[in-house]
């Protein structure tokens, strides 16, 4: 893991980072020399570390207004500032949005648009009275951009974060910087869950034109970036992380029909 020093005795807040993308996040603002909060609805075996130092967890359900607002409130009063924001938090279960029920639809977006906003909301109130202000950083999805078969909700929840981000970074500027980071597949410690085995793992690897899925750190250094005053002048905007994206079926079909063994 590469090693900065922008982020020494900052104070950042990953949401979703006891495990997966989230958990890669903290583990890299360890490394970078900040202090690291995490939090989700229950504590983890073993808390994200990195260069010798280890994250603090703190349960919340971001789903709860008030929980969030006791949440920063309570990082105000220990560390005095909050500068960094990662709204990583977020999922949905595989569904066919002809059948799922009205409540499910509304857990979804409650998880992956409110809960998101919410904690912004109250990080933006921290953050405009410091000094340096801070940065917003939402973690969005590829499912944004392209068809999400089986999570169609989160897709769209997901699409309107992009629209949220757009126009967050308008009303709270300058002070606050808010972006966007949108991972494509990315490997984690459930991927088996998906993908099945390493050969199907590698499988679907295959068909990003980068030859593989992302690893957490890939994200997590992206999201050092775009939170790092190297970064400064970017606001409103979304760093997609897909590995080139996937190759267009047609490419495919068209080679079959090519082929000596394809249908002519």
């Amino acid at each position: 893991m590469v090693q900065h020093t922008e982020f020494s005795d900052r104070v950042v807040l990953v949401t979703g980072g006891t495990k997966g993308i989230g958990r890669g996040i903290a583990q890299a603002f360890l490394a970078a020399g900040a202090n690291v909060i995490v939090c989700a609805r229950t504590a983890p075996a073993a808390l994200p570390q990195a260069a010798g130092r280890q994250a603090r967890f703190v349960a919340c359900d971001l789903r709860d207004a008030e929980a969030v607002a006791a949440l920063v409130a309570q990082i105000q009063a220990e560390h005095g500032r909050l500068d960094v924001l990662v709204n990583n938090a977020g999922g949905s279960p595989m569904a066919d949005a002809a059948t799922a029920s009205p409540r499910f639809h509304e857990g979804v977006v409650r998880l992956n648009l409110l809960a998101p906003l919410q904690m912004a909301q109250a990080a933006n109130a921290v953050m405009q009275r410091q000094d340096g202000g801070g940065v917003i950083v939402f973690i969005g999805s590829i499912s944004a951009l392209r068809p999400s078969p089986g999570t169609a909700v989160y897709g769209a929840a997901k699409a309107a974060v992009l629209s949220l981000v757009g126009s967050l970074a308008v009303e709270w500027a300058p002070r606050v910087r808010v972006v966007a980071v949108s991972p494509g597949l990315v490997r984690t410690e459930q991927s088996h869950l998906h993908y099945g085995d390493e050969s199907g793992i590698a499988a679907v690897g295959a068909t990003i034109p980068a030859g593989r899925l992302a690893e957490t750190g890939d994200i997590a250094e992206a999201c050092l970036y775009v939170a790092s005053p190297r970064a400064s002048y970017m606001s409103g905007s979304n760093l997609l992380l897909h590995g080139g994206g996937e190759r267009p079926a047609f490419l495919a079909a068209a080679a079959a029909g090519q082929s000596p063994n394809g249908a002519a």
